[in-house]
């Protein structure tokens, strides 16, 4: 999970890139991976085993690492 400081710096950083549809995408990439990790690890889906679970938790928080890395590329 990402804290509010890395957060706040992402955002900084994306509202100072000069190509304006680029920042777009990448903060909406960054919202979907966020969101996807965080409905993860509230664990709403009974369906899930613990270890089906980790494994996806493990996958979401990879993207959203693979996104941050990119918007720090900028």
């Amino acid at each position: 999970m990402t804290d509010n400081n890395e957060i706040e710096q992402i955002l900084e950083k994306l509202e100072n890139l000069e190509d304006e549809v680029v920042a777009v995408e990448l903060l909406s990439e960054f919202n979907r991976a966020s969101s996807e990790l965080g409905k993860l690890l509230l664990n709403l889906d009974t369906s899930l085993t613990h270890d089906e679970w980790k494994i996806l938790c493990d996958k979401a928080q990879s993207r959203l690492n693979q996104i941050v890395k990119k918007i720090d590329q900028y």
